[in-house]
C-alpha cells in the first residue's frame, strides 16, 4: 500500500476554508435547557456540575461544562476486566492533582454490549440501568463522569429519548422508584476523556519525561463523537475545529507530535457485533484499514485512543496480521496511560503495560524510562503478595 498524501500535515489543515461554529446554526437541538425545564416541572432531579469546573468548546460553539473534582467514576468493564491500568491512571491523574473523587463500589455496567450487538432487552430497561448509575452518582455526592466511550455514547442517547418520550420517562421513574431511588438526569454527561482535556494545562505542569520524540496517532472513538456528537470537544486549535480534540490536545500538551493519517475517520473495526460474531473481521480491519495505514503514513511510536473496545481492537488485533508477515507492531494504549507516563507513574503498577499483547518497551525507553529496572520492582511486589507480606498494591505504595 503507497502512502497517500494529506492535506494536513500534524494538526493545522493547509486550506484557506474556515469552520466558525454558531451555536444558533447548529443542526441539533441542546438538550440541556430541555433537561432543567423537566426538573423545575417536577419530572425528575437535575444534579449540576459541581465547582470547579472548565467550560470546554463542543462541535457548533456551544459551552460544555467538566468538572474537575467531585466526580464519580462509572467505571469500563472491558477496562477493568483486561486493560486495567486505563482506569488506575485515570485515578492515578485525579490524585497526581490532588482532586476529590469517588471510585464506587455499587456501579452497574451499561448495557450498551446488548445494545449494539442487537441482543438488547427493552427501552424501558436500557434506560433504567443508566438512570440507576446516575441515581448512585447523586445518592453519593459526587457527579458522575464516564470512562467508556460507549456507555457516553449510550446515555446520551438514551438521555434523547426520555427528554422526548414523557411514557417511557414514565416507564423508567416507576422502575427507580421500585428501587428505591431518585429519578436523576446530570446537567452534562461527561466522559473521561473530557476531564482530562479540561486539566490537560495542569498536566504540562508535571511532566517528567521528555515527550518530545514521540510521535503518536490518534484514533478518535466512533461511540464518543459520533453518537449524539453535539456535545463532543472540539477546538479551533486542533485541526481547524473539524476533529474532535479530546485526545489530541492532550497528547499535544505533553509535548508528544500528533502526526495525521488517511483512515482516521474509519472505525476501530471492534463494532460490537462483530467482535463477536465475526473476530476475523475485527482483527483485519483493525489491523489493515488503521495500524498498517498509520504505519505507512505517519510511523508513530505509539497509538493513541480513549475507548474501551478501540484499545482492545487495535492492540489485541496485531497478532493475528503479525503472523502473517503484515506491517504491524506498534504499542496501543489511551491517552489517560500516557499521560500517567509522562508524569511519572509506574509502567506495571500503575499503567500495568504487562497487560498489552504488543510491546510497550521501545517507547518506554525513548521516553526514557527504565523499564528493565520497573519490572523487577513489579515482580518484588509481586513476591510479596504471593508470600502474604503485603495484601495488594495500594496507592501508597504507587504514588
Amino acid at each position: 500500500m503507497n502512502p497517500i498524501p494529506l492535506p494536513v500535515r500534524g494538526t493545522t489543515p493547509e486550506t484557506s476554508r474556515t469552520f466558525t461554529p454558531d451555536p444558533a446554526r447548529a443542526p441539533d437541538e441542546d438538550l440541556r435547557e430541555a433537561v432543567w425545564e423537566l426538573g423545575r416541572e417536577g419530572e425528575w432531579i437535575v444534579q449540576p456540575v459541581p465547582e470547579p469546573f472548565v467550560e470546554a468548546p463542543t462541535r457548533y460553539g456551544r459551552k460544555k461544562k467538566i468538572p474537575l473534582e467531585h466526580t464519580w467514576h462509572h467505571k469500563s468493564c472491558g477496562q477493568c476486566g483486561h486493560i486495567p491500568g486505563y482506569s488506575t491512571s485515570i485515578f492515578w491523574l485525579n490524585r497526581v492533582l490532588g482532586f476529590d473523587y469517588h471510585d464506587p463500589e455499587d456501579q452497574t455496567s451499561c448495557t450498551a454490549w446488548n445494545y449494539y450487538a442487537s441482543a438488547t432487552s427493552n427501552q424501558a430497561a436500557q434506560a433504567a440501568v443508566a438512570m440507576r448509575n446516575f441515581a448512585a452518582a447523586y445518592e453519593s455526592g459526587y457527579y458522575p463522569i464516564i470512562h467508556c466511550g460507549t456507555s457516553f455514547g449510550h446515555y446520551k442517547e438514551v438521555r434523547h429519548e426520555l427528554v422526548h418520550d414523557a411514557n417511557l420517562r414514565r416507564q423508567v421513574r416507576d422502575i427507580l422508584t421500585r428501587l428505591g431511588r431518585p429519578f436523576v438526569m446530570p446537567e452534562e454527561i461527561v466522559h473521561y476523556s473530557e476531564w482530562l482535556y479540561a486539566v490537560r494545562d495542569r498536566l504540562r505542569e508535571r511532566v517528567v519525561h521528555d515527550l518530545s520524540g514521540i510521535t503518536a496517532t490518534v484514533h478518535p472513538a466512533c461511540h464518543y463523537y459520533k453518537l449524539q456528537s453535539g456535545d463532543a470537544i472540539y477546538d479551533p486549535e486542533i485541526y481547524g475545529g473539524q476533529r474532535t480534540a479530546a485526545v489530541t490536545a492532550v497528547v499535544q500538551a505533553l509535548g508528544a507530535r500528533v502526526a495525521d493519517y488517511s483512515t482516521w475517520f474509519d472505525c476501530c473495526g471492534f463494532g460490537f457485533r462483530h467482535i463477536l460474531v465475526q473476530r476475523d473481521f475485527t482483527r483485519s480491519f483493525a489491523t489493515l484499514r488503521k495500524i498498517e495505514v498509520m504505519k505507512e503514513e505517519a510511523n508513530p511510536d505509539v497509538v493513541l485512543t480513549h475507548d474501551t473496545g478501540c484499545v482492545t481492537a487495535l492492540d489485541k488485533s496485531q497478532f493475528a496480521a503479525r503472523a502473517h508477515g503484515r506491517n504491524v507492531g506498534v504499542p496501543v494504549m489511551s491517552e489517560s496511560q500516557l499521560a500517567a507516563l509522562a508524569l511519572g507513574a509506574h509502567p506495571y503498577r500503575v499503567t500495568q503495560l504487562h497487560w498489552h499483547a504488543v510491546d510497550c518497551r521501545p517507547l518506554l525507553e525513548r521516553m526514557g524510562i527504565d523499564h528493565e529496572r520497573a519490572w523487577a520492582e513489579f515482580q518484588q511486589d509481586l513476591q510479596q503478595i504471593e508470600s502474604g507480606a503485603m495484601p495488594y498494591l495500594t496507592w501508597d505504595k504507587v504514588l
